[in-house]
C-alpha cells in the first residue's frame, strides 16, 4: 500500500523520501454540483450492434478485506468488442464528427449543383490520435465501423502487442521515440496538415475542446449502466467510486454524472493514478494544472503529463480525493482480481490499489473519515481495462501471445 499520507487534517501527504505527494483530499467536493451529460448518449450506444452493458460484479472476498458493506466492480474487459471502456467515447464523439462532416459536404454538393458544377469530396475522412492504448484501439475500430480511415500516433512505453493489435483495425501506424505529451503533439500537427483528416483526442486543450467534450460525454453511459445495476442489487446510491485517471476524462464523466445528481447522498470521488505519471494528484495539490514529467508505467493508458484542459475544472471542484499508486500495487491488485474471476488489465485494476491505499493500513481511520466510507458503505470500483488491453508481463496469468482479434488497446 502507499505508504506517507498525509493527516486527514490536511490537503496532501507524501510518501517518505518521494518528494511528492501521494494522496489529496477535499471532502467539500460532495457539496459541488454541474450540469449532467446528454440524455442521448446512452440512446446511442444502444442502437449499435455488438451493445450490451458490462457486468457489475459483487465481490465479497474484497468488502470483507477492506471493511465496507458491499463491494462491486464494473468490469471493462469486454466494451463493445474491444477490451476497455475506451469504445464509449470514441463511438459517440466519431458519430458527431463524422455527422457534421456529412452535413458540410452535403451544403457544398447543394451548392455546386446550384452553379453546374460537379459534387466535389475524395477520399475518406482519417481519424488521427495519439494514445496510450486503448483509445488509439477504439478509433481505428470506430473508424472502420464508420467508414473512415485512422492514423494513430503511439509514444515510448505501449506494449508491442497492443500497438500490434491497433494496427490489426487496418490504422496507419507511427511510432513516437517519446512520451505521450509529444504524441498527442504529433498527431494534432498531422490532422492539421491535411485536409481530409480530423484530430480525435481524448484529452483537451485551449481551442481544442468540442472533440474531447464528446468523448467524455459518451463515457456517461458507462455510470447510466452503474445506476441500474446498483438499484437490481438493492443499492440506492455508492459510497465510494474509484476511477483511474490519466488526463482525467473519465475522472470528469464521473464528477459529471454524480455531482449533477439532485437527489440521494452523493458519493466520495477517488482518482487513482500511477506514481510515475500522477498530474491530476499534482494539480490538486497545487490547485492549478500542471504538467509532471513521466516514468515507465506497467498503467500504459495512465501514463499521462498533463490533465485535460476541459477535465481540470471539474476535477478541481468534484473529486473527493486522488491517490499514486505503484506499479507493484496495481500488479497485486491485478492478480486479487483474477483470482476472483475479473481480467483486469494494470489500469484498471488501480481503482482497487487505490482503495487498497485508502481504505487500509496506517492512517486508514481518518482517511475513512474523509471519504465518508464506513462498514456498511458500498464501494464501486471501475476496471477500465480487461488483461488482453495491456498485456504486461507479471500482471495477469492470462496474458495473449498474439494480440486478440476482437479485444482492443487503451
Amino acid at each position: 500500500m502507499v505508504n506517507g499520507w498525509g493527516e486527514t487534517g490536511g490537503s496532501a501527504g507524501g510518501a517518505p523520501g518521494s518528494g511528492a505527494p501521494a494522496w489529496y483530499v477535499r471532502p467539500a467536493a460532495r457539496d459541488w454540483s454541474c450540469a449532467p451529460a446528454p440524455a442521448e448518449v446512452a440512446a446511442f450506444h444502444s442502437g449499435m450492434p455488438e451493445y450490451k452493458a458490462t457486468p457489475l460484479v459483487e465481490l465479497s472476498t474484497l468488502a470483507e478485506e477492506l471493511g465496507v458493506g458491499r463491494v462491486f466492480v464494473k468490469d471493462e474487459s469486454s466494451r463493445l468488442g474491444l477490451p476497455a471502456f475506451k469504445a464509449l467515447g470514441a463511438s459517440w464523439a466519431i458519430h458527431r464528427v463524422l455527422s457534421g462532416r456529412a452535413g458540410e459536404q452535403a451544403g457544398r454538393a447543394g451548392e455546386q449543383a446550384d452553379s453546374g458544377g460537379e459534387q466535389a469530396g475524395s477520399g475518406a475522412v482519417c481519424l488521427v490520435t495519439a494514445t496510450d492504448g486503448n483509445h488509439g484501439r477504439a478509433v481505428a475500430r470506430m473508424a472502420r465501423l464508420f467508414g473512415a480511415r485512422a492514423h494513430v500516433f503511439v509514444p515510448e512505453g505501449v506494449h508491442p502487442l497492443a500497438a500490434d493489435a491497433i494496427a490489426a483495425e487496418g490504422a496507419e501506424l507511427t511510432h513516437v521515440a517519446d512520451s505521450y505529451d509529444e504524441a498527442v503533439r504529433r498527431a494534432s500537427a498531422a490532422a492539421d496538415g491535411d485536409p481530409l483528416a480530423v484530430l480525435v483526442q481524448d484529452t483537451a486543450w485551449p481551442g481544442y475542446e468540442e472533440i474531447p467534450g464528446w468523448i467524455v460525454e459518451g463515457y456517461s453511459t458507462l455510470f447510466a449502466e452503474i445506476d441500474g445495476q446498483l438499484a437490481a442489487a438493492g443499492v440506492r446510491a455508492p459510497a465510494l467510486v474509484a476511477v483511474p485517471a490519466g488526463v482525467g476524462s473519465l475522472a470528469q464523466a464521473a464528477v459529471t454524472h454524480h455531482r449533477s445528481r439532485l437527489t440521494g447522498p452523493a458519493p466520495a470521488l477517488l482518482a487513482v493514478e500511477p506514481d510515475t505519471a500522477a498530474c491530476v494528484l499534482a494539480s490538486l495539490v497545487r490547485q492549478e494544472p500542471v504538467t509532471v514529467a513521466t516514468g515507465t508505467t506497467t498503467m500504459a493508458g495512465l501514463n499521462c503529463g498533463t490533465p485535460s484542459h476541459i477535465a481540470w475544472p471539474r476535477l478541481r471542484d468534484g473529486l473527493d480525493a486522488a491517490v499514486a499508486v505503484t506499479d507493484a500495487e496495481s500488479a497485486e491488485a491485478a492478480r486479487a482480481l483474477a483470482a476472483l474471476g475479473i481480467p483486469a488489465g494494470p489500469c484498471g485494476a488501480a481503482s482497487l490499489a487505490g482503495v487498497r491505499a485508502a481504505l487500509t493500513g496506517p492512517g486508514s481511520t481518518e482517511r475513512r473519515a474523509a471519504l465518508a466510507t464506513g462498514p456498511a458503505a458500498t464501494v464501486v470500483l471501475l476496471s477500465t481495462e480487461g488483461a488482453a488491453a495491456n498485456p504486461h508481463a507479471g500482471v495477469s496469468a492470462r496474458m495473449p501471445s498474439t494480440p486478440p482479434a476482437t479485444g482492443g488497446s487503451g
